[in-house]
């Protein structure tokens, strides 16, 4: 039937059935009608899944944007601690460094991301609050200084300039300066992150620990001796984990991981889904990350005996040397210096969108924003490794972290079985968190 004869055919129909209806409410009627209709055809037409090569890039963006400096450092300093009892120690790091990200992943997509949402139950000022503490946290503060430090630390003895080689103010300033040029160029289009992450530096890093890890397991030869217990073996297991500050990284990504499952399949619209999608994804990374962390905790408990006293940052450098040799052990710390890089990526994007919408007021655009936390990065990142993990032991695991786990199964428990109490639960854990911090300095 030719259109206008369906209009007007369609016009009689209901001048029919509803005579009092003026011809312009018909017109509007039918109109409507072709319009709904055309956008349930092209939403027919949209991808609604995503195809096993989009979840493993995905999978793999998600592993990548986790493995940091901290993802390092404690798996080998707790294999060094714990010797024969690393199984142990590892139980207890998965708990804290596994499980604790997968929950925060599972209910930041339960709010689908929203994040100011997420903190704003506790209340409209202390969400806020809180919400700008993390930021601090994973940006200028803690976590992107520690993806710098560390990376200097490993490379230092591969660099081609010599007065790069020893850790100082001057050279820690210069690498400072060039890392994070080189996270502006990689993250200033945030469209690209997942598939730069997922696609070109994930395998190159999974590729090189897994090379060292299996190379050092054949050559391993007696494990550290150690005296501790195996109880105590696993409390310091979980309480390095903390110190690696992963929830925090997927509270955070998570606004990323549905943005970009939303555009890989644009037709799909209902929350569960792309949930299920999400956690998928997570699932996958976070494991991929448990068995870089065995790995890691094994070389630390078969390959550090002359390494005791050593900086926590040299580690790696020092097993790679001992492993592989000078040329390979370049190779291999480069590739890390990919995965602190692959970090302060993902989280250079999420605080400075943070930074444009919620400081700034959109007044300013994301570039700018961009360029703004970065050079606010400069500071605490010239100042060494040790400096800035100790900032990260301090307040900031003792009495910060329990009240973002206690917010964090709070709102999951909201989502699944309308819980609705939060502000009590969080302000009794914060309250004995920070008499638990304040009596163990005392002591």
């Amino acid at each position: 039937m030719h259109p206008l004869s369906f209009r007007a055919h369609n016009t009689q129909y209901y001048l029919t059935i509803q005579p009092q209806l003026s011809f312009f409410q018909i017109k509007c009627i039918l109109y409507k009608r072709i319009i709904l209709k055309r956008s349930a055809l092209r939403k027919a037409t949209m991808k609604s899944f995503i195809t096993i090569q989009e979840l493993l890039s995905l999978s793999l963006a998600i592993f990548c944007m986790l493995f940091g400096a901290g993802n390092l450092i404690y798996p080998l300093a707790l294999g060094q601690q714990a010797g024969a009892f690393t199984t142990f120690g590892i139980m207890g790091f998965f708990i804290t460094a596994l499980l604790l990200p997968l929950t925060g992943l599972v209910a930041m997509i339960l709010f689908n991301g929203d994040y100011q949402t997420f903190f704003g139950r506790i209340g409209k000022i202390p969400g806020h609050i809180i919400t700008a503490c993390c930021m601090l946290i994973i940006g200028p503060v803690v976590v992107i200084p520690r993806c710098i430090t560390l990376s200097h630390t490993m490379i230092a003895p591969f660099l081609p300039l010599a007065f790069l080689k020893t850790i100082t103010c001057a050279s820690s300033t210069f690498f400072c300066i060039v890392f994070l040029m080189f996270t502006f160029l990689a993250a200033y289009k945030k469209n690209k992150i997942v598939s730069v992450l997922g696609n070109i530096i994930a395998p190159i890093l999974l590729a090189a620990i897994s090379f060292i890890i299996i190379k050092g397991l054949f050559i391993a030869d007696s494990v550290v001796p150690t005296t501790t217990t195996p109880f105590t073996i696993f409390t310091t297991g979980f309480m390095m984990g903390y110190q690696t500050l992963d929830l925090l990284g997927t509270l955070f990504f998570a606004s990323i991981i549905i943005s970009i499952i939303k555009k890989m399949a644009p037709g799909e619209d209902r929350l569960t889904i792309l949930a299920l999608y999400g956690l998928r994804a997570g699932v996958i990374g976070l494991s991929l990350l448990g068995c870089v962390y065995i790995g890691m905790s094994a070389l630390g408990a078969f390959h550090t005996h002359e390494y005791m006293h050593a900086n926590p940052g040299e580690l790696f450098t020092l097993i790679s040397y001992k492993i592989l040799g000078p040329s390979v052990a370049a190779l291999v710390s480069i590739s890390v210096l990919l995965a602190c890089t692959s970090t302060a990526i993902g989280l250079s994007a999420v605080v400075a969108e943070y930074c444009r919408v919620t400081l700034f007021r959109e007044t300013i655009t994301y570039v700018q924003s961009l360029v703004l936390l970065l050079l606010s990065c400069i500071p605490l990142s010239v100042f060494g490794l040790q400096y800035v993990l100790q900032i990260a032991g301090g307040p900031i695991v003792y009495v910060g972290y329990p009240i973002l786990i206690a917010t964090t199964f709070c709102n999951i428990a909201y989502k699944l079985w309308g819980f609705r109490y939060i502000k009590i639960p969080v302000m009794i854990t914060g309250i004995f968190a920070t008499i638990s911090y304040v009596a163990s300095v005392i002591i």
